[in-house]
Formats: C-alpha cells, structure tokens, sequence
C-alpha cells in the first residue's frame, strides 16, 4: 500500500539513515522533511521545507500523510540553554505528533532515550520522559518509542562527551550497551509497517539491538 511519510530531524544521526531507508523504500511515495537547513542528496520522494522555525514549517504542511517518525535530539550543550533543550526535545516532538494526527497519520515513531523518566532528577532523562508522557496522551492508534543507549555513528559535529564515553559503552552489558544508530533507524522503518498490538510500544536499547539482528 502506497504510504506517505513525515520525517523530523532527518539531518540527525538517525534521521539521516531513516530518511535513506524511507527513500529506498518502494512502499514510500513521499516523504515530508521540514528541516532548518536544506537536506543533502535528496531524492525525488523528498519534500523539505526549509526554515528557521521547524515548529512554523510543521503548520504550514497540509498534505495528508500515513506514518510519522521524529528524530529529534540535541544536548544541552549544543542548545545553549535549558529552555532551548526543551523546545528541541518536548516541544518540536509533541509538535509534531499533533502535525501528523492533524494530517491523518496512525503511527508515530519516535526516538526517545534510555533511561527516560519523567520523574528523573537528571534533567536530560526528566526531559525525554516528558517528551513521552506528552506523546502517550494524545492517544495515538500507535505509538512507537524508541530508547537507545549511546548511539554509535558519525556525527558532523561530534559530540565530545560520547567520544569520551564510547569506549566505556562498548563495554557495558544489555540495554546499556552502545548501538549503531543505524540499528536505531532499522528498527523504526521496519516497525512502522508492523506494529504492535499495543497502543504504546516501548523498545529498549537491548531490544532495538535484538530486533536489527533479526530482520
């Protein structure tokens, strides 16, 4: 079945495998990737409005759409401040949830992060949880949450604190263990065509690991 498809973040680490996967993909017939910056090496499938404001971009789209992934995720470090954190993690995600059931999607994807808890003292893992909790109520048909450890992949712009951490990663058992994040991106392509039974389908790091090796 010819399925159409809202793509957030997709000049991320994740983003950008997910948006290769999605272009490769027969069952895909277009792809809407509202971005900051223009998307390299893009396809006739892709449809990426550019702006300073991707939560703008979102309003503006009006073509219905199928499915819906966000790859969203920054650092505090790389935002600048707590509250520019917030609108890249919360905001823009839950944005885009409610753009995509606007548009008739039935199943959003979305990457969270191992150890997201809303109720967390650290503020990175209270802010994912929040993400979540915001996403579970708008009551999706399907909803897909992703939560990778620290992702394995080569990034524009490294990020030092992983380039410190990886080694210690690679090492680590189960869910805390590494993952390339084309695992990551595997999983949500595939899932978005089965989906659980379940309304709220949450996959740990270890499972995402378990499920790339299956498929």
């Amino acid at each position: 079945m010819p399925t159409t498809a809202l793509l957030l973040g997709a000049s991320g680490l994740i983003g950008s495998q997910l948006l290769n996967m999605l272009q490769s993909d027969p069952r895909i017939t277009h792809i809407y990737a509202p971005s900051r910056h223009p998307l390299a090496n893009i396809g006739d499938k892709v449809i990426n409005p550019v702006g300073s404001d991707v939560q703008i971009l979102l309003d503006t789209l009006t073509e219905p759409v199928d499915v819906a992934f966000c790859c969203l995720g920054t650092t505090q470090k790389t935002a600048g401040s707590r509250e520019a954190f917030r609108f890249a993690d919360i905001t823009l995600p839950v944005h885009g949830g409610k753009t995509a059931r606007r548009l008739g999607a039935s199943h959003y994807l979305v990457v969270s992060a191992l150890g997201a808890n809303a109720k967390s003292w650290v503020f990175y893992n209270k802010t994912k949880g929040q993400m979540e909790q915001a996403l579970i109520a708008q009551n999706w048909p399907h909803l897909t949450i992703a939560r990778p450890s620290m992702l394995i992949g080569k990034r524009d712009t490294p990020r030092t604190p992983e380039l410190l951490a990886a080694p210690l990663f690679h090492l680590l058992p189960g869910k805390w263990k590494a993952i390339p994040a084309r695992d990551v991106a595997y999983v949500l392509w595939q899932e978005a065509f089965s989906p659980s039974a379940s309304s709220v389908d949450i996959i740990e790091s270890d499972q995402l690991r378990k499920k790339a090796s299956s498929l």
